[in-house]
């Protein structure tokens, strides 16, 4: 049924010239019973009506406008005639419910408008011209007998129309969205994987440093303080699992089906952990002054991770640009409804490229990623050289959301 169904939807013209030959069949029935009581004119005349309504009938969806010229020309026609209705004439109602289901707005209004006036002129043409009122009430009842279906043909393919275009609405509706839904996932995927460039980068900028350094301290005092460089061991071990579990948390998301592995993942990192940060930090050789002003108090997780990799980011481009005897200081100030995150050094003052990530390391990092995550947070930051020497990076991370 389904194939029968998509081959009379792959050919219209071919189902419209069946029933068109089938309409002409009847219509030649009855010319055939009629031709024995009538002139051979007005059979002639009966056959010429037959064959352009059927030709209506055949060529409806192909040439819908043309059509309906046509039946309109063969009703008026049949009109001056006096040629009598004919079943070859349910074409008009068959080419009005094509119009008005069509997106031609004109022939759709010319065929509402034959709907109204065609029957009054019938009634007119074919009246009696007797003028007593019940003449004339059984003259309107005709007539409005007569519009009935018209009108019905024309609403039927005005309400197809319709739900034709909402249909057509929808599915383009439909298919923006899928195409907006693809986008925004590309933009998620790029997001993330931006999000986790920044956070590896800080993972292993930080750590990977700060075993540098004591991995050169340690070969420095191997011979001559056995113990120093037991201990400086013992902090690139510490240094290198904690960073190994910070990555395992970030290749984690790039998992999918599996589940985590209980004591491999170590929580995001906030403002608690930047004591822990500070003493590695002053560990790796590099004095670092750190205060807190205010009163600590809960802080959104975003805010946290956003400050902890400020500070760390920033310790590491002092401690990588600083020069020798570099000194840093970090202040947290908790104000009302904002954090403000000061980290700034005593040091030679190195190039603005050098803490934008275009230097160094060339991971195209630093100061670039700082801003970002300060912007997704609704902050602001201001960094640049210290008058005298040194470089200094303040941040305003505002606490509530929308500020």
């Amino acid at each position: 049924m389904q194939r029968l169904y998509d081959f009379f939807r792959r050919h219209p013209t071919g189902v419209d010239t069946f029933w068109a030959v089938l309409l002409f069949g009847v219509s030649s029935l009855t010319l055939v019973a009629s031709a024995d009581t009538q002139s051979d004119l007005r059979t002639v005349a009966d056959a010429l009506v037959d064959i352009a309504m059927c030709l209506v009938v055949a060529l409806r969806r192909k040439a819908p406008g043309q059509m309906l010229l046509l039946a309109i020309v063969v009703g008026l026609c049949q009109l001056g005639a006096d040629v009598q209705p004919r079943p070859s004439n349910l074409a008009m109602l068959v080419i009005i419910y094509t119009v008005a289901s069509g997106t031609r707005r004109w022939a759709s209004r010319t065929a509402l408008g034959g709907a109204l006036i065609g029957p009054t002129l019938y009634a007119v043409r074919h009246g009696n011209g007797e003028a007593p009122p019940g003449g004339l009430w059984q003259g309107l009842f005709i007539t409005g007998l007569l519009t009935v279906p018209f009108v019905l043909a024309w609403v039927l393919g005005d309400s197809v129309r319709t739900r034709r275009a909402y249909w057509a609405q929808l599915e383009e509706k439909a298919a923006r969205l899928e195409k907006e839904r693809e986008t925004q996932s590309r933009i998620a995927v790029a997001a993330e994987r931006a999000r986790i460039a920044r956070e590896l980068h800080d993972v292993v900028a930080h750590n990977v440093s700060v075993m540098v350094v004591q991995a050169d301290g340690a070969a420095y005092v191997l011979d001559a303080s056995p113990e120093q460089a037991k201990q400086a061991l013992e902090t690139i071990s510490g240094t290198g699992r904690q960073a190994l579990a910070e990555m395992r948390r970030l290749l984690g998301v790039l998992r999918t089906g599996e589940q985590p592995e209980s004591g491999e993942y170590v929580p995001q990192p906030g403002v608690e952990q930047l004591a822990d940060l500070i003493d590695q930090v002053r560990g790796a050789g590099l004095p670092v002054d750190f205060r807190v002003v205010g009163e600590p108090r809960p802080l959104p997780s975003s805010v946290e991770l956003t400050a902890y990799r400020i500070v760390q980011e920033a310790l590491t481009n002092t401690r990588k640009h600083g020069g020798p005897d570099v000194g840093a200081t970090v202040r947290l100030s908790y104000q009302d409804g904002e954090l403000d995150l000061l980290v700034e050094d005593d040091g030679r003052g190195a190039q603005h490229e050098l803490y934008t990530g275009g230097g160094a390391d060339g991971l195209g990092h630093g100061l670039i990623g700082m801003r970002e995550r300060v912007g997704m947070v609704g902050g602001s930051l201001d960094a640049g050289p210290r008058p005298g020497g040194g470089f200094r990076i303040s941040a305003v991370l505002p606490l509530k959301s929308g500020q």
